[in-house]
């Protein structure tokens, strides 16, 4: 924003497309266009960032399984199960087993909840373009080396963890950086169909990382992590081309800022009346991590999130295994059945981002959601083994109720209170603040598997009980904001009708 001269960053795909524009086609809106090439690139590389997410939720079912229910290959000897049936180390007794693959998924989801706090500081510090394009090439790296550990007939635990745990560090570029490339473009206009439509990214990512992982689990699982690997890498490298992180670095001041930046010099006017002006530099620096605190809402959406990604990636990560576990499907068609809760979650993040644009009323969205999802939940848990039928119906119910505030939270609320007017105009904290939301988030989505991990094993009931608890607790935590939203909805209806 404000008068400050930025050097301008135009890719090399850029110069490549205005080189064939000014040549061949002109384009009569360019603004438009390259805020429709951010929507896209920035779209299709959270699909990847996801997609690398889900193959482990998938494999589980083939690292460890009841090996008493199947005929090993000829010449085998059934009591060496770790040679044809489980993989070692994640064979043993079900505990045993289950403690492990938990340790996997605590391993990516605490380094991923812990780094992000820091990615937000450096995303506003950094080119996003090459924070972005990097982060999603190691990304697809670490994801790459996870399925080498097959080929290469690694059964050491800690191969495993080290590649789980860079993984989750490097795939904190993620979100900090797409947001705040779309904040740039969006900026304040009304945008909860925009971003409910773009946040769907994160369930066709789910849903194409397991339809990727469940077409190779049961012929050889290391392609499940070895080809979103590789298209991830090649995607990182798209974005690296063709990416514009923000207007400014293609020369576009938007009128919006034009507007903003004349508020802002009016109000440094009037303080240079009674302190030294401030330098252009000063004029906007980045917001530290307490002053982030300090913005109305982040606190009570922060620890909503922690509790309602704590349901959604218990979802993510077990759903497979205990569709696999409660009907007869193997684990290619379990894995497949899950990516309805997926289906669930596009509908619900869409139409939470609607109800929205049309309310303004985001915690009280929030909270109706929260409301409706645990009977919907306890239903599933009793009736997902009934048949074909119900198990599709509920998981896309589920999905909706459970995902539709998560959505909601990630993106409409985070660019909403990082350009929150207690800011004054400075644009300088969204990625802060959506680091601090999602951060605190993640640490949940860390702590839901790792528990369901452990509560499985005293049965399946429990871990719905304890998704149950967590959804309420989610909705506790917004009544305050809630409240005041409909005050204020009402407020504004009595002025109307006087």
């Amino acid at each position: 924003m404000s008068g400050r001269v930025r050097r301008r960053d135009v890719p090399l795909g850029v110069k490549f497309l205005q080189y064939l524009s000014n040549r061949c086609f002109p384009i009569s809106n360019r603004e438009r266009s390259y805020r429709a090439l951010a929507y896209c690139l920035t779209f299709i590389a959270y699909i990847c960032f996801h997609m690398c997410r889900k193959p482990m939720s998938v494999v589980k079912a083939v690292l460890h399984r009841n090996c008493s229910e199947l005929i090993p290959p000829p010449g085998v000897p059934i009591y060496e199960n770790s040679t044809w049936c489980d993989w070692a180390p994640f064979n043993g007794t079900d505990a045993n087993a289950s403690q492990k693959l938990g340790e996997l998924d605590s391993a990516f989801l605490f380094s991923y909840a812990i780094s992000m706090f820091m990615s937000g500081f450096i995303a506003e510090r950094v080119n996003l373009r090459y924070f972005l394009s990097l982060g999603m090439l190691l990304s697809g790296i670490f994801c790459y080396m996870f399925g080498m550990g097959k080929i290469l007939n690694v059964h050491v635990l800690s191969y495993y963890l080290i590649f789980q745990i860079f993984a989750g560090i490097v795939q904190t570029s993620g979100w900090p950086g797409v947001v705040t490339v779309m904040g740039n473009w969006y900026g304040k206009s009304k945008k909860g169909v925009i971003f409910g439509i773009w946040n769907s990214h994160t369930s066709f990512g789910n849903i194409l990382g397991t339809v990727i992982a469940a077409a190779y689990v049961e012929k050889n699982w290391a392609y499940s992590f070895i080809v979103p690997g590789a298209i991830m890498g090649v995607v990182g490298f798209i974005l690296f081309l063709f990416l514009v992180a923000s207007p400014s670095d293609v020369g576009i001041v938007k009128e919006e800022d034009d507007v903003e930046s004349q508020e802002v010099q009016r109000r440094l006017t009037e303080r240079s009346l009674l302190i030294p002006t401030a330098t252009e530099e000063e004029k906007e620096v980045a917001i530290g991590f307490f002053g982030a605190f300090k913005i109305p809402g982040v606190i009570e959406f922060s620890l909503c999130l922690f509790f309602a990604k704590l349901v959604s990636y218990t979802f993510l990560y077990w759903l497979p295994l205990y569709v696999n576990s409660s009907t007869t499907m193997g684990a290619s068609a379990s894995a497949d059945l899950s990516t309805l809760f997926d289906v669930g979650g596009i509908i619900g993040g869409v139409a939470a981002g609607a109800l929205s644009d049309q309310t303004s009323m985001s915690a009280t969205v929030c909270s109706g959601m929260l409301a409706l999802a645990p009977p919907f939940m306890l239903l599933y848990q009793n009736f997902s083994s009934a048949g074909l039928g119900p198990n599709i119906a509920l998981l896309l119910i589920v999905g909706a109720l459970v995902n539709g505030p998560y959505a909601l939270i990630t993106t409409v609320v985070s660019t909403e209170l990082g350009t929150h007017s207690s800011l004054e105009g400075n644009s300088k904290a969204l990625a802060t603040v959506t680091a601090i939301i999602d951060g605190t988030g993640s640490i949940g989505a860390a702590v839901g598997p790792l528990l369901a991990g452990f509560v499985s094993g005293y049965g399946w009931q429990n871990v719905f009980y304890m998704l149950i608890v967590s959804d309420f607790i989610a909705l506790l935590l917004l009544i305050r904001l809630t409240k005041n939203e409909i005050s204020k909805s009402r407020l504004v209806r009595r002025r109307f009708s006087d």
